[in-house]
């Protein structure tokens, strides 16, 4: 994996997230994407619209990107997630990797992964 800086449709996802705007955030992804937010999937633009909008700007997430990774056309970030989501269990810095596939201009997966 090369290093490498964050463009085109993760950055607008991310900073989409951090504005908290669910319409331009649904907008970063394909009509048939789907999301595995550790291990619950989510799947085709309904199902995504619903999930941002309880999980990502109902808990008015951010996200704090750490690293950027380019693995053979697949971005890889590391970050750091804020909000006011339910931190029962759960560690002061909260550290995830999210794996973006990007295909004609939109995101078609997202995996988001709890290290």
């Amino acid at each position: 994996m090369k290093e490498t800086d964050l463009t085109g449709i993760v950055a607008e996802h991310i900073d989409a997230i951090n504005a908290g705007d669910p319409d331009r955030t649904v907008a970063t992804f394909a009509e048939d994407a789907y999301v595995n937010d550790n291990r619950r999937i989510f799947v085709g633009i309904d199902a995504i619209r619903r999930w941002v909008a309880k999980e990502m700007v109902g808990d008015k997430v951010t996200i704090e990107v750490r690293e950027v990774q380019d693995h053979y056309g697949d971005t890889v970030l590391w970050v750091a997630y804020d909000g006011t989501f339910d931190r029962t269990d759960l560690p002061d810095d909260i550290l995830m990797t999210n794996y973006f596939s990007v295909r004609d201009g939109k995101i078609v997966s997202l995996m988001i992964i709890f290290d």
